[in-house]
């Protein structure tokens, strides 16, 4: 199949409510992807506050909506100047999660497609989850297809681990047509919410709360008896499922010891559902900044475990690009979810598209 290279722009809000990670990429859709330039603008305390607000689809969602959308406008056109980008094609716009519940068919992510069209006069793709959730699936992880794309030439099995808010893997095997992901458990929305608690501070910086901190191994075992670890996946998770796990008995230094723990012991939780152990773990999302976490990874799971920069991805980039990709892959009609990534019942073409000149269709 041969198909045109699309300039496009990633946008993802993660579930951390840090800020608004932006990429550029060329790409077909497929195998042709070419990295560009990316950046992350941190939100505000008062939006990030304002966002923390709203999760589970509570209080003022249509103002915050707005809001947000109209930050992520200023971001793209600040970019776009700034790297003197030119023509883009498509921006992929993930929006914010602020509700997952695929086993009651709902997932919502704010942010208005057709504003944020309309404002940088840009088409857009958004609303990535959506179908998938109504056809049955898990509307996640998605960005599965594109972590295949970029690992083609790389040795498999390979396991791709992102631990942003809630920790995802994709397993990628000798077979090309093989992928196989899932949410793991708890990546850094425990930690962090538990940082802020304790200290004031959003994350646990290069894990040194942690560090100073004793792992209440009891805690983590009971944990590890949470029934979602003995659901075969594909499978996936909300923000806060796992929010009655914070160990509020726990000073703050073993609280967050415990935490970085269990979120160690979540991924190695999930191993036994991969179709064979990987070589290799590369890490992404902002859990492999923390060299405590890295470490417990490396203790729990048999293999070399590493930032995907070390393939010579950028981590910090690789969701944003992710959705640009996928932008591409709706525009074509190709499949963004699959059977063995979201529980599609088969693979499923996704997104809304918003043309930058509303009537016109797009091109």
């Amino acid at each position: 199949m041969t198909l045109p290279v699309r300039r496009a722009l990633g946008l993802m809000s993660g579930t951390s409510l840090d800020g608004i990670d932006i990429a550029f990429i060329s790409t077909d859709g497929l195998a042709h992807i070419e990295m560009g330039p990316w950046h992350t603008e941190p939100y505000s305390a008062d939006l990030s506050g304002r966002l923390r607000s709203i999760l589970g689809g509570i209080g003022p969602v249509a103002a915050v909506e707005r809001e947000l959308t109209l930050e992520h406008a200023r971001v793209v056109r600040a970019f776009a100047a700034r790297h003197d980008l030119g023509s883009i094609d498509v921006i992929g716009f993930h929006g914010h999660t602020i509700l997952h519940r695929p086993r009651e068919r709902r997932t919502w992510q704010i942010g208005d497609g057709a504003l944020l069209a309309a404002t940088v006069g840009i088409d857009v793709v958004g609303d990535f989850r959506s179908s998938d959730v109504a056809a049955g699936g898990q509307g996640a992880p998605l960005a599965p297809v594109f972590h295949a794309g970029l690992a083609a030439h790389l040795e498999r099995p390979l396991a791709v681990l992102n631990l942003g808010g809630v920790g995802n893997v994709t397993w990628l095997g000798e077979d090309p047509e093989v992928i196989l992901a899932f949410d793991t458990g708890p990546g850094n929305a425990l930690i962090d919410d538990w940082a802020l608690r304790q200290t004031g501070l959003p994350v646990d910086r290069d894990g040194r709360l942690a560090a100073a901190g004793q792992v209440d191994r009891d805690h983590v075992e009971r944990f590890l008896r949470h029934p979602y670890f003995a659901v075969p996946p594909p499978k996936s998770l909300d923000r806060d499922d796992f929010r009655d796990w914070l160990p509020n008995h726990l000073g703050a230094a073993d609280g967050s010891a415990t935490l970085t723990a269990m979120t160690a012991a979540s991924v190695r939780a999930g191993v036994p559902y991969l179709p064979e152990p990987p070589r290799r773990w590369l890490v992404t999302g902002g859990g492999r900044h923390n060299p405590l976490l890295m470490a417990a990874l490396r203790q729990a799971l048999e293999a070399p475990v590493e930032p995907v920069e070390s393939a010579s991805w950028q981590g910090d980039a690789l969701e944003a690009q992710a959705f640009a990709y996928l932008a591409v892959r709706s525009r074509a009609g190709l499949p963004l979810s699959y059977p063995g990534t979201t529980g599609a019942p088969r693979p499923l073409a996704g997104g809304r598209f918003f043309p930058r000149h509303p009537g016109s269709g797009g091109r």
